[in-house]
């Protein structure tokens, strides 16, 4: 399909949906092994490495309420006073008696007392020392190539643990400590192997890969530039990838044979004909998108959250403009934007970007000293578009 038609969204909700590690790398900027680029294999490591981060922060939030308890413990620790008779620390089961003259009130011990102040926020200003571990070693900078950066990564991790993390003492606030301690707490309840294996079998079994640009490494024919040979290797190496293999990663062996591979493109200086034949047979599911009409547009700019309508509304509101749009100043851009495309090349829904942009231009240079509620109304919209979407030298380049 044409371009701002959305093609990476439609993979990126679906992986959305099935709560899958989702990747979308641009197929442009693999080359054959040999050429200056990244080798195909590098995008099985970086979704094994989105799988690896998206599993792990699973299992921190299912021990965050036992990770809060134990770095409530740690902090108290740090918070108790020494004890009357001379020791480190006042111990869980010290009761003392607090009163004034011959009125005794109810006993409670200090840990307790520290306990509720801490959680009623009253400690959020003392400052305590704290242990925090501080990246150590010398940090390693590899002369490599592009395309080279897992040797990197690698050489890295390896003096990393050569050299582990020193701890050093700082004064830190009651608040900001206990974040710290939550967090070790989180990362020391984890058992990093289980979230290794749980990550690769995720990825075996439920990963999306989305290569984008599909069209660029299409050969054109008749030329023979180094470019056109690396695209024709490119298409080569992700034979095997798409049909199903194993790629060694820093976490293990990962086979690719039920990964879902999507892949997209405009096509519109080739056609997915141009691609390799074997390459054609392994995305056997085609789809075409239709460029978008005035309808969709419209729907685009009011039914999303983040539609542009209200991020632009919420933007004036932050000098004070309260800005409303009417009903029909919105089919309005809609119908420009969509008449623009036409005349012009199709960008699709990137369009409503630069023809909001262009409506709005005068109010939001006039924000500061503009009050008060504006209405755009239809009217509006067509005097400020009306001299540019007419004359197709300027909507070229305007819109």
């Amino acid at each position: 399909g044409p371009t701002g038609v959305g093609k990476t969204e439609i993979a990126r909700r679906l992986a959305q949906l099935a709560q899958s590690p989702f990747l979308k790398v641009e197929a442009s900027k693999f080359t054959e092994v040999g050429y200056v680029g990244r080798d195909v294999e590098s995008m099985i490591r970086d979704l094994t490495h989105l799988a690896v981060n998206m599993v792990r922060q699973e299992e921190e939030a299912a021990v965050q309420e036992k990770a809060v308890e134990r770095a409530e413990e740690r902090l108290l620790d740090l918070l108790l006073p020494p004890s009357p008779t001379g020791g480190r620390a006042a111990k869980p089961g010290t009761v003392i008696e607090l009163g004034c003259g011959n009125q005794p009130q109810e006993a409670k011990s200090t840990r307790e007392l520290f306990r509720e102040m801490l959680r009623k926020g009253e400690l959020d200003e003392r400052s305590i020392d704290l242990e925090m571990s501080v990246s150590g070693g010398p940090t390693v900078e590899v002369f490599t190539v592009p395309g080279m950066e897992d040797m990197q990564n690698s050489m890295q991790e390896a003096f990393s643990k050569m050299f582990p993390g020193k701890k050093e003492t700082r004064q830190v606030k009651v608040p900001e400590a206990l974040e710290y301690l939550k967090r070790e707490e989180a990362e020391n309840l984890v058992d990093q192997s289980d979230v290794t294996a749980k990550a690769i079998l995720r990825t075996e079994q439920t990963g999306i890969i989305f290569l984008d640009e599909i069209d660029k490494i299409a050969s054109r024919g008749g030329s023979g530039s180094s470019a056109e040979v690396s695209r024709e290797g490119v298409q080569r190496d992700l034979l095997p990838i798409v049909e199903g293999t194993t790629v060694n990663t820093k976490y293990g062996p990962v086979k690719t044979d039920h990964i879902l591979f999507i892949a997209g493109g405009a096509f519109h200086l080739c056609k997915p004909s141009d691609l390799a034949p074997e390459l054609q047979g392994r995305f056997p599911i085609r789809v075409n998108l239709h460029a978008l009409g005035e309808e969709e547009f419209y729907r685009i700019l009011t039914e999303p959250q983040n539609a542009l309508i209200r991020q632009y509304t919420a933007l004036l509101a932050t000098e004070g403009v309260e800005l409303e749009f009417s009903d029909a100043a919105i089919h309005e851009m809609a119908r420009i934007a969509m008449q623009v495309n036409r005349k012009t090349e199709d960008i699709g829904a990137r369009r409503l970007h630069t023809v909001m942009e262009r409506v709005l231009d005068e109010i939001s240079f006039d924000a500061p000293e503009r009050e008060g509620r504006f209405v755009v109304e239809a009217d509006y919209v067509r005097k400020t578009l009306e001299d540019i979407s007419g004359n197709e030298d300027l909507s070229r380049y305007i819109l």
